[in-house]
């Protein structure tokens, strides 16, 4: 039996902050990161019926590479282990967000694969066995899950109650560079970054009010922005043209790279964007709203 058709949305996700805490046994590390999303998604439609499937269209799903590697099957997968007689289907996605760029699109996919075989088969979005299938299959995936502002840390997988953050008018460009996360984080490792690492955030810490929470922001960066820059200098110039532009109050990479954000003033929000399209009609640039969805 073939089930009308279900939608989610895959927000992007954005790292506000981004504070490597140290390297841990197993190789990965330990990171702290004030994490909202954006109004920029991706789109998944599921199809409940017998057989796992995955096919996908978009701007940029050649860039995902093959179906069968896709984080969306395997958290599909994931699940099935954890739930006996999980009742799966086929999965088409939509891909709008730009690959490794440091927006956690493939995770956001993942996780809206998770929602939709949850609403499939009566799971609560808070069953532990959701969550245990989120993060055997990727690191970020657990908090866009239940895409809000959060603050994240160790391997993603430790996370905060939902934060109430003002919500940010901004610019997301990507240059069309894909970088590896893995190859970022080899280079702040190379580069001795641990030395400058701030101490941890309390929740109590982060502030609710725009401008307070742009102060905050200003202290608190993103610690792999100079790895990924000298991996791709690009990143670089992104940032520059970003702080040149009227109305921009802060200019960050998010996460591994190498998309980048801007925080405006709302009414250079658009024009911003325009402006940055117009210098460079081969970047992804798009204006958004930054916060929970």
């Amino acid at each position: 039996m073939v089930s009308a058709p279900l939608l989610e949305d895959a927000p992007a996700k954005v790292n506000l902050t981004l504070r490597v805490a140290g390297r841990r046994a197993d190789g990965f590390h330990d990171i702290e990161s004030l994490v909202v999303f954006a109004d920029l998604h991706d789109r998944l439609t599921f199809i409940p019926g017998d057989e796992l499937g995955l096919s996908l269209s978009g701007p940029t799903a050649a860039a995902t590479g093959p179906a069968s590697d896709n984080l969306v099957l395997k958290a599909a997968l994931a699940l099935a282990r954890e739930v006996r007689g999980l009742r799966t289907g086929r999965f088409i996605l939509d891909k709008q967000l730009p690959v490794a760029a440091g927006l956690g699109g493939g995770s956001a996919d993942a996780a809206a694969a998770l929602r939709l075989l949850a609403r499939t088969n009566a799971l609560d979005t808070n069953d532990p066995r959701l969550m245990a299938a989120a993060a055997a299959t990727g690191a970020d995936i657990p908090i866009c899950v239940d895409p809000r502002a959060r603050l994240m840390r160790g391997r993603g997988d430790e996370l905060s109650p939902a934060l109430q953050l003002p919500r940010l008018s901004a610019v997301l460009a990507n240059p069309g560079t894909m970088i590896a996360t893995k190859d970022v984080f080899t280079a702040f490792d190379a580069s001795a970054g641990y030395r400058q690492r701030l101490p941890a955030i309390e929740l109590d810490d982060i502030p609710q009010d725009h401008e307070a929470l742009l102060k905050f922001l200003t202290i608190h960066g993103n610690d792999l922005e100079p790895a990924a820059i000298t991996l791709a200098p690009v990143v670089a110039e992104v940032l520059s043209d970003m702080r040149t532009l009227p109305g921009c109050e802060l200019a960050r990479m998010s996460g591994s790279g190498a998309t980048c954000f801007g925080i405006f003033d709302e009414s250079h929000t658009a024009s911003a964007a325009r402006t940055l399209k117009e210098k460079h009609p081969a970047w992804w640039v798009h204006a958004t709203v930054l916060g929970s969805f």
